[in-house]
């Protein structure tokens, strides 16, 4: 868990490997590190290089040894914070590039119960909108879990976003419980079949899911198309 942790924070295998060893021994020679990890002399110092590089290491001197230490282990948060900073600036380059290269496209198709709660995520990334859904079935709730969902919901409200939704009867616990949750409102249908599909609207995308065994889901990006969903969801509203 530690290395994959410090892996996520650009940190080679070496790298954690003399960070760790640095932990545990807090101040120590090169020597020591040396013995504590098994690497070669040269490997071990062009790691303390790296490392100091990225601030994770300082050394100080006891008469003309020199010692190395590791920063303290909240300092990671730093680093931590600084990546995401530069994460972001890339996003925004990226985005632009790919803005500038060639119109998006309208359509993209995400397979999988990775793939679908992805879409979903995306369909919640606009803050201060309204979120439209009809269809859900039971099927949605027993393939992505309950703890995506109370988790999705939440970060929907973070947002900002209020929902309509209209589920399928079997959903009528889930009516009880997302009623409690600010900004949703949620009806239930009284079909005498439960649909394997949910179609989403929010801001200018639709998304419609079919929840088979193995789920997968289609995302409309296009204003007009969206339009078009939304008059049709707020009739079906009216109606239900």
């Amino acid at each position: 868990m530690e290395s994959k942790a410090l892996e996520s924070l650009g940190l080679t295998k070496t790298e954690i490997d003399v960070f760790i060893a640095l932990l545990e021994l807090r101040s120590s020679t090169a020597k020591q590190v040396i013995e504590n990890t098994k690497l070669q002399n040269a490997v071990v110092h062009r790691a303390f290089n790296s490392l100091k590089d990225k601030g994770l290491l300082t050394y100080t001197f006891e008469g003309k040894i020199r010692k190395y230490q590791s920063i303290e282990p909240s300092g990671l948060l730093t680093i931590l914070d600084e990546n995401k900073s530069e994460m972001k600036k890339l996003i925004l380059e990226l985005e632009q590039k790919r803005n500038l290269s060639k119109p998006k496209p309208l359509g993209r198709i995400y397979e999988g119960k990775k793939g679908i709660k992805e879409l979903l995520n995306l369909m919640i990334q606009k803050e201060n909108s309204t979120y439209y859904a009809y269809g859900g079935p039971k099927k949605a709730e027993e393939l992505l879990t309950d703890y995506f969902w109370d988790g999705f919901h939440k970060r929907r409200v973070s947002n900002n976003i209020s929902a309509k939704l209209i589920f399928h009867t079997s959903l009528k616990d889930w009516k009880k419980k997302l009623n409690k949750i600010e900004l949703t409102q949620v009806k239930l249908t009284n079909k005498n079949f439960e649909a394997i599909t949910e179609t989403i609207i929010c801001d200018n995308k639709v998304a419609i899911i079919i929840y088979l065994d193995t789920p997968f889901g289609f995302l409309i990006d296009e204003e007009k198309a969206a339009n078009s969903y939304m008059e049709f969801f707020k009739i079906l509203w009216n109606q239900v």
